[in-house]
């Protein structure tokens, strides 16, 4: 659920800024007005898809958000209800969410840091982190928000909020400010008790300070999935591009992520319920104009239910390529589900 790229903090995906290279500044626009007339189209395709199912459905698309938001969305299992791509925009618009059921393995739906989700959530985390030698001039230190709110069975919006970022920069001196604020719309392609699959686009929004790595535009379109068949073993992953306006040595790059784990303890045995360790791989590999550089990092991670819809998590990143932007990065966050 978090990874470190070029200073940004990242809850829910790996879909972030791409390294580093040389400015292009003819190119600088391109991802802006890429984000601008991508929001219209995921604004219209929304209108359009709720409008084309109000008579159908018992639910408006506004008692759908309102109950998605403040419904107990846990309650009542049986209101879940399977979708499928060949429905995709004539079912769940209308529909509040219902949190899934655990999968045909009998594994719950739960994000996991450094690896990508897959599902939808209700909730909101709070993440920190510390990458050792970071750029090879001393430590970096982040924190992060991040709010999950689904608007319906179909839709579901991220909000990325990094409210600390800080390392040296030249000299023995830290800089620390407010890091790139991100939206992430996510759409659900599809549902079973086995297997989800979602779209998301990752819009990040130059908020930043370019001495910690971020004042950078850029859209990140991915595809992820879930999937859990056989007892507690899950697999995540996900593969999608990031494209960005090329400030900052911001560059185009394919992304993708793949995290097996396994489940170990139910989920009443506190504080070490639904107590899960996994290992989790990011790929990103450079594809525009400049180094075609390859970074791979492995990230072994665990979650653990504390109680009171409270959970702990932790990972430790480690690169297995170079250059390497840190030697390792440690991991911590506390959730809490509503």
């Amino acid at each position: 659920m978090i990874v470190m790229q070029c200073g940004l903090s990242q809850i829910g995906s790996h879909r972030a800024l791409a390294a580093t290279g040389n400015d292009t500044l003819p190119r600088q626009s391109s991802a802006k007005a890429f984000a601008a007339a991508l929001a219209l189209a995921l604004l219209s395709l929304l209108c359009d898809t709720a409008a084309a199912q109000s008579e159908a459905s018992e639910h408006s698309w506004t008692s759908a958000i309102r109950e998605s938001f403040f419904g107990d969305v846990y309650a009542n299992p049986e209101r879940w209800k399977p979708l499928s791509i060949g429905t995709f925009f004539t079912e769940g618009w209308n529909t509040p969410w219902v949190s899934p059921p655990n999968g045909g393995g009998g594994a719950p739906r739960q994000g996991w840091l450094n690896a990508d989700d897959g599902v939808f959530y209700r909730l909101e985390v709070t993440t920190f982190g510390y990458a050792n030698d970071f750029n090879d001039n001393g430590n970096q230190y982040t924190g992060l928000a991040q709010l999950y709110m689904p608007f319906n069975a179909r839709f579901e919006v991220r909000l990325d909020l990094p409210f600390v970022a800080s390392n040296r920069t030249t000299g023995d001196d830290y800089h620390t400010g407010f890091g790139d604020i991100q939206i992430v719309p996510r759409f659900l392609l599809s549902e079973t008790q086995d297997v989800t699959q979602s779209f998301n686009v990752t819009i990040r929004t130059p908020s930043g300070q370019a001495y910690n790595g971020n004042d950078v535009t850029s859209v990140s379109p991915d595809y992820e999935f879930w999937a859990n068949w056989w007892r507690g073993l899950v697999l995540r992953g996900g593969a999608g591009f990031t494209i960005p306006d090329h400030t900052n040595g911001a560059r185009t790059a394919f992304l993708a992520n793949f995290a097996p784990g396994y489940y170990f303890t139910p989920h009443d045995l506190t504080p070490i319920g639904d107590l899960v360790w996994y290992v989790s791989a990011n790929l990103t590999q450079l594809t525009d104009s400049g180094p075609k550089t390859t970074t791979l990092t492995l990230t072994p991670g665990f979650r653990s239910y504390l109680g009171w819809n409270w959970y702990l998590l932790g990972a430790v990143q480690v690169p297995v390529t170079n250059p390497e932007a840190f030697d390792y990065q440690v991991l911590g966050a506390l959730m809490v589900v509503f």
